[in-house]
């Protein structure tokens, strides 16, 4: 019996796996399913749902929410929550757009103040979290209300309205327009590039989870944090990291709505916290830390895309919106749960 044979006899993990054994085993493999089966819906129930400029838009609302639903699903594989991510995009978009207002300054200069701030509120989460020992639920909504409260006071107090004033006319607008609220041309196919964003940053967080030392100590983290510290792990270190990564996704989402729309209420973002959650609950994340994946997440925000577009094309009445999202978390979770049973049963 050579080497390797004995020691695949003592520990079975070294055994070779099927290609099919492999595939139950992606935690993403749930949300896939839903989402051919969501497309297929649509693709027969709306007659210009597979049209070029629909799934356009279908791959937009996708994108506007798996900007955020990535580094929120990285950050649930890592065991924790953040209630502010929401709001956390507002507050992005209105410190940029008022600094450049206020200070009668250059776009980017309220661009680059913009991101300073708000990669310090996610380090605000992680220093709480990892000096309270607080659950992340608690320091979240914690500061969840707080940025409500800021995010209209400050606005009042500044322009007066609940609104920031137009900065279209202000240096700077079209070039930081073109980077973060533009529409390409990709093949004779409209693109917005927030889709090139997402996909940016899908491929950098799975490259970080699957490749790199950091993502094993995200799925430790995750796993069980004393477990984890014991073998050498960062455990301080990861989550404030992660909460940094949702802070940087909460910038280039608040970015695009100030250069999208010109203007920002400061009332947005409240509850799609519970949106960005529910795309990487529905790509395969467990809500208890250690699993998940980012392409599962953006299958999720795809899903989410794919709903919200396809019920206005399939001219369905749009206020069950809702119960169509909150059903399909209900199955997908039992989905994922299923197919991760099936997986541990088969070794």
């Amino acid at each position: 019996m050579s080497a390797v044979a004995a020691a695949a006899a003592e520990d079975e993990r070294l055994l070779p796996r099927s290609p099919l054994r492999r595939l139950i085993g992606r935690p993403e493999l749930g949300s896939v399913l839903g989402a051919l089966a969501v497309f297929l819906v649509f693709a027969i129930v709306a007659d210009n749902f597979l049209r070029a400029g629909s799934l356009g838009t279908v791959l937009y609302a996708a994108s506007t929410i798996g900007i955020m639903a990535v580094p929120v699903a990285l950050l649930m594989i890592g065991g924790e929550f953040d209630l502010s991510a929401g709001v956390m995009v507002t507050s992005s978009a209105l410190i940029s757009s008022m600094v450049s207002y206020q200070f009668t300054a250059n776009v980017w200069v309220g661009v680059v103040v913009s991101l300073a701030a708000t990669l310090a509120l996610g380090l605000f989460n992680g220093l709480m979290l990892t000096r309270t020992g607080l659950p992340s639920f608690i320091i979240t909504l914690g500061t969840f209300l707080m940025l409500t409260g800021l995010n209209l006071g400050f606005t009042k107090l500044i322009s007066g309205t609940v609104a920031t004033k137009s900065i279209a006319d202000m240096d700077g607008f079209p070039e930081a327009r073109a980077l973060f609220a533009s529409q390409l041309d990709i093949g004779g196919f409209a693109v917005q590039v927030t889709v090139l964003w997402w996909i940016g940053l899908v491929a950098l967080a799975t490259w970080i989870l699957l490749r790199t030392t950091a993502g094993n100590w995200i799925f430790a983290v995750g796993g069980g944090r004393d477990a984890a510290r014991a073998v050498g792990v960062p455990v301080e270190r990861t989550k404030i990291g992660l909460y940094l990564g949702v802070a940087f996704g909460a910038w280039i989402s608040g970015q695009h709505l100030l250069f999208n729309y010109n203007v920002v209420q400061s009332g947005e973002g409240v509850g799609n916290e519970l949106i960005y959650i529910a795309a990487a609950v529905i790509g395969g994340c467990l809500l208890t830390g250690g699993y998940g994946s980012a392409i599962g997440a953006a299958v999720g925000a795809l899903i989410f895309g794919m709903t919200s577009k396809g019920i206005v094309f399939a001219q369905w009445d749009p206020n069950w919106f809702k119960f169509f999202l909150g059903a399909m978390l209900l199955l997908a979770t039992l989905l994922n749960l299923w197919i991760r049973k099936r997986a541990e049963a088969a070794g």
